[in-house]
């Protein structure tokens, strides 16, 4: 009995070792998800105006540009997967994961080849595990992303992009793609985060414009030096930045489901050591139940034998 008492401690001290790691992950994520959450939507309003800017430029303009031609049979598409470095957050790369696969589905039944670009450890292992071929990964910034590392995934995407544009109707180029998608988590609240997949190249315009009714006057723009040199400028920004924003999303996403499935393991070891702790006891107990019964015996029995004797 004195070794399973001494077992059941073991288990209380180990759980509460993991305890104190479990709660301190859930204080730093916590800690972190508010600036997360700050910068996200300090960079929502720039992405938006940027989108409008782009999509006024695109519409009222007879600019044929490369990053806004529809292209008449796309063969080849590239995707872009943003998971995280670390895991112990939740269901956070797996349900990202499967919005991933459920894209690169869809795209295979419309007859298109994939490419993928991953950001992040996890999703870089998870697709090497199922033997498929990464173009490039980024990885080591997914919790505090920079706009540097924005700026050089969307330039790499541009790249693949612009190279897939140049090639002649019917002919395909190994690194050229026809669109570029991104696959990230959006952050709604804090309880809610919901995969995204959303079409970057060719453009779409993401808030549409409201037809104009008959009588109505058009607005007029005029390009300084011309709408292609005003595409040239706004278009690698509006990649840049919505790449941007879809990163900030992402890691506040990841520090939110962080935050709480580490609460949840905690609140898990609270009840493991409880649980432990009463078992414990109750051992504790019945050895000691065994120890007075045997000594009680022991003198019962010592007694009836002087009674014996006299």
């Amino acid at each position: 009995m004195a070794v399973s008492v001494r077992e059941l401690r073991a288990r209380i001290k180990s759980t509460q070792s993991m305890k104190k790691i479990t709660r301190a992950m859930e204080l730093i994520a916590a800690s972190r998800i508010i600036k997360a959450q700050q910068r996200a939507n300090a960079a929502a309003p720039y992405a938006r105006e940027l989108t409008r800017a782009v999509s006024a430029v695109a519409t009222y303009s007879n600019v044929d540009h490369a990053l806004t031609t529809e292209p008449e049979n796309a063969k080849r598409a590239a995707v872009l997967v943003l998971a995280s470095d670390r895991g112990l957050a939740g269901g956070y790369v797996s349900n990202a994961m499967r919005e991933a696969e459920g894209l690169i589905a869809k795209l295979s039944a419309e007859g298109k080849e994939t490419d993928l670009y991953v950001v992040g450890r996890r999703a870089e292992g998870f697709f090497k595990f199922r033997g498929r071929r990464i173009s490039q990964s980024w990885t080591g910034f997914t919790d505090q992303p920079t706009y540097e590392a924005a700026k050089e995934i969307g330039e790499k995407l541009i790249e693949v992009f612009t190279e897939g544009a140049d090639g002649t109707d019917g002919e395909t180029k190994a690194p050229g793609v026809d669109e570029v998608h991104v696959v990230y988590t959006r952050f709604v609240t804090m309880m809610t985060q919901k995969p995204t997949a959303m079409r970057l190249l060719p453009l779409e315009v993401v808030e549409g414009e409201e037809l104009p009714e008959e009588g109505d006057v058009l607005p007029l723009y005029e390009f300084e030096p011309s709408a292609e040199a005003v595409l040239d400028s706004l278009l690698p920004q509006y990649v840049n930045s919505r790449i941007w924003f879809a990163l900030l999303q992402a890691a506040a996403s990841e520090l939110a489901q962080r935050q709480k499935a580490m609460k949840a393991a905690t609140d898990n070891a609270d009840e493991l050591i409880n649980k432990f702790t009463r078992i414990a006891n109750q051992a504790r107990q019945a050895g000691i139940t065994q120890e007075i019964s045997e000594i009680v015996g022991g003198v019962n029995a010592l007694a009836d034998a002087q009674a014996a004797n006299d």
